[in-house]
């Protein structure tokens, strides 16, 4: 089983069309994130951010065996805590958030934490640097330890921390030196590729090695609507590493669905049953026209151009 646990909506795919990607891909299950990048979508506009979130509120209802839907709120606004509300009750099962502008243990901030930790809702966060050249000072990962005032709140924070990887290993070791359990801990890691191709081997051996998988999950940090050839590849690099670091069977259980199942509260074993079921029923084909063309650019075409991404999203990965 595979889960993908960080993929970004913009506003502009479909149901059907974001399940036959996932098919392609051989993905099981995705967390699927509210729009907030793409055109009409601003962090900074909690009105649009609304809007965002009732859309993937449509677009994963009826096919919650295979798609989780995270709101993604500005914890700086007052009416947060009641967005979370609503989100929640629409059917979003989680909150990312985006440090930019706040600081995790700013007190404006923490009655959506609040909120989050009454709902038994996870969390994932972008941690490290932006790649569009906002400032990461906001994101670096022993700033997130503000959260442990929220006891059994669990965490995912994006892209390892990079280029602050050591300091994200360092959040996450705490716990297990304590003897806490993996599957209790507050803190683990999607390894969605903020690091350059350079670094990413080095990343991930040093991740493993303090670690262990058991507090790594992959996201590939796509954008939809994409091909499943795209994020087919974004799975291969993750592949290729662990072939490299020659990772047992186990190891990628954890890493593929077993530490996001836990992070989402899920039983590993059901809900690769309940995908599995889903996927014996997949949605009727549609124009090959609907999806956009992509090639999974690395990361320094991310850099360079935006021909993989829908008019009016940002070159960012979050």
């Amino acid at each position: 089983m595979i889960i993908d646990a960080h993929v970004h909506c913009t506003g502009q795919e479909r149901s059907s069309e974001v399940l036959r990607s996932l098919d392609q891909a051989g993905i099981d299950m995705a967390v699927l994130l509210a729009p907030f990048l793409s055109e009409g979508y601003s962090l900074e506009d909690p009105a649009s951010l609304r809007r965002g979130n009732a859309h993937l509120a449509r677009l994963v209802r009826g096919h919650e065996d295979r798609l989780i839907g995270f709101a993604v709120l500005d914890p700086r606004s007052k009416d947060a805590p009641e967005d979370l509300q609503r989100a929640y009750d629409q059917g979003l099962r989680g909150v990312k958030m985006v440090p930019t502008g706040w600081y995790p243990y700013d007190t404006e901030v923490q009655p959506l934490f609040a909120k989050a930790h009454e709902l038994k809702l996870p969390l994932l966060f972008h941690s490290g640097i932006f790649i569009d050249g906002r400032s990461g000072r906001f994101c670096r990962p022993t700033f997130f330890e503000a959260l442990r005032d929220y006891p059994g709140l669990k965490v995912a924070l994006a892209h390892l921390g990079w280029p602050w990887t050591d300091e994200a290993i360092a959040v996450g070791l705490i716990e297990l030196i304590h003897g806490v359990a993996p599957d209790h801990v507050m803190f683990r890691f999607d390894i969605s590729f903020g690091p350059p191709p350079v670094y990413r081997r080095e990343v991930l051996s040093k991740a493993l090695a303090v670690l262990g998988p058991d507090l790594l999950q992959f996201g590939s940090d796509c954008f939809l609507p994409c091909s499943g050839a795209h994020i087919a590849e974004r799975k291969g690099w993750v592949v290729d590493l662990l072939d490299e670091l020659e990772v047992d069977a186990r190891g990628r259980e954890r890493i593929w669905s077993g530490t996001a199942a836990a992070w989402l509260g899920l039983d590993a074993g059901e809900a690769a049953m309940r995908a599995a079921r889903a996927k014996q029923g997949p949605p009727e084909a549609e124009p090959e026209s609907r999806l956009l063309a992509s090639t999974g650019r690395l990361f320094t075409s991310l850099l360079r151009g935006d021909e993989d991404r829908p008019p009016g999203l940002s070159p960012v990965c979050c």
